[in-house]
């Protein structure tokens, strides 16, 4: 997008975002409190993550795997069964209720509302030589939802072609597309079993 573009974009993303982190303080301190109660310190999970322009970023989440040394936390790929996750962990994860942090991520101005999912800076190594056109998903801002999740590809799905929607979603960018990824992404959320 344009300058006028991206300055939309934005302005869409601290406005929702704002009013996000506001309708959702309960939630946001009853998960706090939460995994605070089930695993200990450490509510939140901190990780480099890379984004716009192949820029680094820290990215933020509720903690629902047990701590893992740094190396292990860079280029392990988890899974929903992963024994390291709690059940208070599943729970947020099924629910999406983990990325709620990641709001405060679209307010530093480090992620947008949507886009493609950021990924640690060892995957991307990965799958930019594995996958044509990857390494193109760093074209716009990262984001907490995407056209990619909308369609299904999320956790543990094809990489090569959650890259094809996330291109798609940059090459056919329009303000009125992210208001509609973000309808369908509270839709999802809203239903029974979440995400």
């Amino acid at each position: 997008p344009g300058p006028a573009a991206a300055l939309a974009k934005r302005a869409l993303d601290v406005a929702a975002a704002s009013l996000a982190l506001l309708l959702t303080a309960p939630v946001l301190l009853a998960c706090a409190l939460a995994v605070r109660l089930a695993d200990g310190p450490g509510i939140l999970f901190r990780q480099e993550r890379v984004g716009q322009g192949g820029r680094s970023f820290t990215l933020l989440k509720f903690r629902t795997l047990r701590p893992a040394d740094a190396l292990e936390s860079a280029t392990l790929w988890s899974v929903a069964d992963d024994q390291r996750m709690s059940p208070v962990g599943r729970w947020l994860r099924r629910t999406s209720l983990d990325e709620l942090p990641q709001l405060w991520n679209v307010l530093r101005g480090d992620m947008s509302l949507v886009g493609p999912r950021p990924e640690r800076p060892y995957f991307v190594r990965q799958f930019s030589q594995r996958y044509s056109g990857y390494a193109e998903r760093h074209r716009m801002p990262a984001g907490i939802t995407g056209l990619a999740q909308v369609h299904g590809l999320r956790g543990d799905t094809s990489i090569e072609e959650r890259a094809r929607f996330d291109n798609l979603y940059i090459d056919t960018w329009s303000l009125w597309q992210d208001v509609r990824i973000l309808l369908r992404t509270a839709v999802s959320l809203a239903r029974p079993g979440g995400s």
